[in-house]
């Protein structure tokens, strides 16, 4: 068995990671703010408040809109994820090898992004609405009214929605017909691969928001299971470069970096993947949050 590895695998192995975590690795990335290449451990977002068109005379001064703007600080930490792999030889010759074990560390990495940005959608302030499954008409009640809550709070915009509910709260909408069927959505909606490409992060529109099931919210699979709607610049994600301590052949490339090293103690390799990021709320106000019982009968009717 060989015991050594060449950087022309490290740096194929970096960027399958790289691609991978890129295509798949988190779920809520696409939905938030998103700022990269950030270097040290912290970086700001600016809140811009609303401006006033106003008119002027000819040949005047236009008056400006004076627009508050607010830095948002976000603190970034570095996460690791490392495995043994006790045979890398099957790795370096087959591609479905090598990318299994990619696949992995990036799809952990992914999950950790996710976590974050639950966590700060978890942080807003606006009174939650209460969903109850009795029917399917109150499960639809309760998701309206949600949406409703960002018009009223002025921070509805189509096309800049999300949201997001737990696998059973995906169930509950799926049978609600102007989710689920293509007279009410489109094609592209019943689809809701649109913008997306392939094997992307995919969405379902309805009501102007872009909706996605996920298994990890806050609450999943409780009687307070948790779902949110949200506008895109209501939250925001910094993904630092590579960690420097981490030999990555690609810094200054990519948000991820990973690194093989063979330990003789072990008679194994270490395959440490990396990245360094943080997320933050930016205006509460966009960011609406619902509580549903994961644990009730779904209705029939």
């Amino acid at each position: 068995m060989s015991t050594s590895v060449n950087n022309a695998f490290i740096t194929q192995y970096e960027r399958d990671v790289h691609d991978v975590f890129q295509l798949n690795g988190s779920r809520m990335k696409p939905s938030v703010r998103f700022k990269s290449g950030v270097n040290g451990s912290s970086t700001t977002f600016q809140k811009i408040g609303k401006g006033t068109a106003t008119t002027k005379a000819r040949h005047g001064t236009i008056t400006p809109m004076n627009q508050t703007h607010t830095a948002i600080s976000c603190t970034l930490s570095d996460f690791y994820a490392g495995d043994w792999v006790d045979k890398l030889d099957e790795a370096k010759l087959n591609i479905d090898e090598r990318m299994a074990i990619a696949r992995g560390g990036a799809m952990a990495l992914g999950r950790k992004v996710d976590s974050q940005i639950f966590t700060t959608l978890d942080s807003t302030s606006q009174s939650a609405v209460s969903i109850t499954v009795s029917s399917f008409a109150a499960v639809k009640n309760g998701l309206v009214q949600m949406v409703g809550d960002t018009i009223r709070l002025d921070s509805y915009e189509p096309g800049r929605m999300y949201g997001v509910l737990s696998p059973v709260g995906w169930e509950r909408a799926m049978s609600i017909d102007s989710f689920a069927r293509a007279e009410y959505v489109g094609p592209e909606g019943m689809e809701y691969t649109k913008g997306a490409p392939t094997g992307a992060p995919r969405f379902k529109d309805w009501m102007g928001v872009k909706w996605m099931v996920h298994s990890a919210n806050p609450g999943v699979g409780t009687g307070t299971s948790k779902i949110f709607v949200w506008n895109q610049d209501a939250v925001g994600y910094a993904a630092g470069d590579v960690p420097a301590n981490l030999a990555g052949t690609m810094s200054g490339e990519s948000s991820v970096g990973a690194d093989i090293t063979w330990h003789g103690d072990r008679a194994a390799w270490f395959i440490n993947h990396a990245m360094s990021g943080g997320s933050a709320m930016i205006d509460d106000t966009g960011v609406i949050e619902g509580n549903m019982d994961d644990t009730a009968a779904l209705a029939t009717s």
